[in-house]
């Protein structure tokens, strides 16, 4: 059974991104994962292609880092070929009207003048990036669960009208795992892309940075929370009772951050200083995922009449 997820280049990967996600994938994920750098998802706004390239291999050092395994781990665009290919078809299996319903089209294009097209289409791609590897179940949050009902609803359609070529994939809304908000405003996440990173702690982050930015936590009831629960998720352990003493909580906070951290920033560090290692993980898992790919998409053509 193939499960697949994703992460967006839309900064450098948090705490908050390690602790909820990649630390999870690489104890539970399995060979038949996929686990993909979904850099053609971050084309959806304006974006600065140096960047995005730079966060793209910074982002596939990290998940490599993390412990998963790096034959599950791709680059979406280095599938650009066969995904651009099924796109379409899939496009032309969707309406307007499906994707106009999408609830993040609604509230990313609310209030302004000019979107991209992408930003209304993107999801029938998340589609393709799910029909395209087989994937039997797809990890999401309750903000994507429409999406990958989009997905299932497309895989039905054109196996109807024109035979089965997809597996119909499945939602799965994990356990809640690690839930870490802002430091400097507990009351949104600990976002990559934040305007703001002064709350923000980075997976690459050093040492002295960590502590700096542990020791400006907001003293609010909320604040205290978010530190005893990544205190909590670092460490595997209940906190102790320090929130008469909040000075004594960031600092063992902020070392047990260092802590959980240190191995996959080093690691992350290594492959990037060893672009001919990062390459070869990249090329090789594009190959698989390619190779896994390619009947499908060979399917889907022939019963479209387009092969």
């Amino acid at each position: 059974m193939i499960r697949l997820s994703a992460i967006t280049p839309s900064g450098q990967p948090t705490l908050g991104n390690y602790l909820g996600a990649l630390r999870t994938w690489a104890r539970e994920g399995t060979h038949e994962d996929v686990y993909f750098i979904s850099d053609l998802h971050a084309m959806t706004s304006s974006h600065n292609p140096q960047r995005l390239r730079s966060l793209t291999r910074e982002q596939l050092a990290v998940l490599v880092a993390s412990g998963i395994d790096p034959a599950s781990v791709c680059v979406q665009s280095d599938l650009i070929r066969e995904l651009g290919a099924l796109n379409w078809v899939l496009e032309c299996t969707c309406t307007y009207g499906e994707a106009a319903r999408m609830i993040q089209f609604k509230e990313k294009s609310l209030g302004r003048e000019s979107v991209r097209l992408s930003l209304l289409t993107y999801p029938v791609l998340m589609a393709a990036d799910i029909l395209l590897q087989g994937t039997a179940e797809v990890p999401v949050g309750e903000d994507q669960l429409q999406h990958v009902e989009l997905a299932r609803a497309l895989a039905r359609r054109f196996n109807h009208a024109y035979g089965d070529a997809f597996i119909v994939p499945t939602a799965v809304v994990p356990k809640v795992g690690a839930r870490i908000r802002d430091l400097s405003d507990p009351a949104r996440k600990m976002d990559k892309s934040a305007q703001n990173s002064a709350g923000v702690v980075f997976v690459l982050d050093e040492p002295d940075l960590v502590r700096r930015k542990v020791r400006r936590a907001v003293s609010s009831t909320d604040g205290i929370a978010n530190l005893t629960e990544i205190l909590s998720s670092c460490t595997g352990k209940d906190p102790e009772d320090y929130t008469s003493r909040f000075s004594d909580l960031k600092n063992v906070v902020a070392e047990a951050v260092i802590e959980e951290l240190k191995p996959v920033r080093d690691r992350t560090l290594e492959l990037l200083a060893d672009p001919a290692e990062l390459d070869r993980i990249r090329q090789a898992g594009a190959e698989r995922a390619r190779d896994r790919a390619q009947h499908r998409l060979n399917a889907a053509l022939r019963l479209s009449g387009l092969s």
